[in-house]
């Protein structure tokens, strides 16, 4: 099996799957541990509360699983919330730990006035990623471009302690935000590639490049 999606019970995981499809990669949606470690790759995607998506993971056993995937050095994916999780904390409906797997907190985004125009929470729609001073080369970013549009759909963005792992920024309202992550064997986006057409579906070709 080349990817196992992550199944937590409260995450868009069909389009991840049809996504997979299209690329000629095989896929499965499992929140069975053994499969999950089986695979290639594994994807954590997510829609939905960051309290109740960690709970899901903790009373399916998931978070360590998690763990050892990663600990493996196979390549690990999360995309939105799936992304989120990854980091210490959230201010989402109070203080809640995550999987304290990358080193930050998320932040809830607040009304912004710009001109006159309001931008409304959550951000949902498209919007720019741009590249920082870190190489997409060989990141799963590789085939992508400055300032490419994916689809957004969030009302959190991430903060990073170490500004080093950030592939992209987004800017919504007055807010610059990380839009994308790389730790090591971990990549991660806010954006939802698998919605964000053919643009997006160059970040799963590069996947399947990566499997050979």
């Amino acid at each position: 099996m080349d990817i196992a999606i992550i199944d937590y019970k409260m995450s868009n995981l069909h389009s991840v799957q049809a996504a997979c499809r299209k690329v000629g990669l095989s896929s499965v949606i499992t929140s069975d541990q053994a499969q999950i470690l089986d695979a290639k790759i594994a994807v954590l995607p997510g829609v939905g509360a960051f309290s109740k998506a960690m709970n899901h993971l903790v009373e399916l056993k998931l978070d360590d699983c998690i763990y050892r995937f990663i600990e493996s050095g196979k390549p690990f994916i999360g995309i939105c919330l799936g992304l989120q999780l990854l980091f210490d904390e959230s201010d989402e409906f109070g203080k809640h730990t995550g999987l304290g797997i990358v080193k930050g907190k998320v932040k809830k985004f607040h009304f912004l006035e710009n001109s006159n125009s309001k931008h409304p929470i959550p951000q949902i729609g498209w919007n720019k990623v741009q590249q920082t001073s870190t190489i997409w080369k060989d990141t799963f970013l590789g085939d992508n471009y400055n300032d490419d549009f994916m689809y957004f759909v969030h009302s959190h963005y991430v903060v990073p302690e170490d500004e080093n792992i950030i592939l992209s920024t987004t800017t919504y309202g007055t807010t610059e935000y990380c839009s994308a992550i790389k730790q090591d064997n971990i990549f991660a986006t806010q954006f939802h590639p698998e919605k964000s057409g053919k643009i997006g579906i160059k970040i799963y070709e590069g996947i399947k490049n990566k499997i050979g």
